[in-house]
């Protein structure tokens, strides 16, 4: 069976190395076009990109998937299958009408919910208890074609969004393995999705990891999860941003401000929320590495009484 690839990001690269290790029929990697990176603003591949120049598969990098010329090029190519995973692009329909088993996305998420570009974070911002990977035909809708396979993950509430991400990278390509096969034995499932019970995953953005105090201590947990590794939570403690690693959710009242600094010791600062108590035990100081609390507080002073995210030292 002879496949096109496409993808960018490192969630991609563990499902074409599956395609490569079974010796399946690779004969081409479809990826975003290079991008200037770090202060030298020097050009640098995408993850996929670095993989498919390792074992010396043929790339093409379209502006856009929707171009004539690269739609032309594809169907040079003439692929049976073309596999996706994370592309960032929406495919048009006269790319997916050229292979003839058709279109299959890898999206990590239980389909119908969390459509759209950052599943894995909102899963964890949203303190779900189960999330997981769907193996699916595509159409011109956004992850709205017909499921494939799924497979169930289990989360528990510790689980940060990089966790996650590293997690599932595994479980996708086992899964895409599995569909491929199916799809070459003809005994491939088609089941449509139900929309009625869709939700949507929009891309990250910073601002995002601003904590809101007036929240519960559970939905700032989460927060600081789901945006950890980026773009990471934060607040301000006077005039300096903070940076929020880990947090823990206490079992304990307080009526103060929310954003409050209620104790400060060396396993955390207990802040009030509008519901129960945040401990923030990880934080990073501008021009700090990140470092437990504990650590911080050896040489430098979190007072008391002080409220995050307004000026007031």
């Amino acid at each position: 069976m002879k496949i096109v690839f496409m993808g960018t990001p490192d969630i991609a690269v563990p499902c074409l190395q599956k395609l490569i290790d079974e010796e399946h029929e690779v004969v081409g990697v479809v990826t975003q076009p290079d991008k200037q990176r770090g202060r030298g603003k020097k050009m640098s591949f995408s993850p996929v990109k670095e993989l498919a120049v390792k074992y010396e598969i043929p790339v093409l990098q379209p502006c856009k998937a929707r171009d004539i010329e690269f739609i032309e090029e594809i169907k040079e190519i003439n692929p049976d299958l073309i596999v996706v995973v994370a592309f960032g692009q929406i495919l048009p329909k006269e790319l997916l009408d050229i292979p003839k088993f058709g279109c299959v996305n890898v999206h990590v998420s239980m389909l119908p919910k969390y459509r759209g570009a950052a599943p894995i974070n909102w899963v964890v911002i949203n303190g779900e208890k189960m999330t997981g990977v769907t193996t699916m035909y595509m159409d011109e809708g956004l992850d709205t074609g017909d499921i494939i396979l799924q497979e169930e993950i289990d989360l528990d509430d510790e689980i940060t969004a990089g966790e996650l991400h590293d997690r599932i990278m595994s479980d996708g390509a086992d899964l895409l393995k599995e569909t491929i096969e199916m799809i070459s034995e003809g005994v491939a499932p088609r089941h449509k999705q139900d929309d009625s019970l869709s939700s949507y995953a929009p891309i990250m953005d910073k601002k995002l990891g601003d904590i809101d105090f007036s929240k519960s201590a559970k939905q700032i947990h989460d927060l600081v999860r789901g945006v950890n590794p980026w773009p990471s939570a934060y607040t301000t403690y006077g005039e300096a941003t903070m940076k929020v690693w880990k947090t823990r959710v206490v079992d304990e009242v307080s009526g103060e401000e929310p954003g409050t600094i209620i104790e400060v010791t060396k396993g955390g600062i207990k802040v009030a929320t509008g519901e129960l108590v945040l401990l923030i035990e990880e934080i990073q100081m501008p021009n700090k590495k990140r470092m437990m609390v504990g650590e911080y507080i050896k040489g430098n002073e979190i007072k008391i009484g002080s409220i995050l995210g307004k000026f007031n030292i």
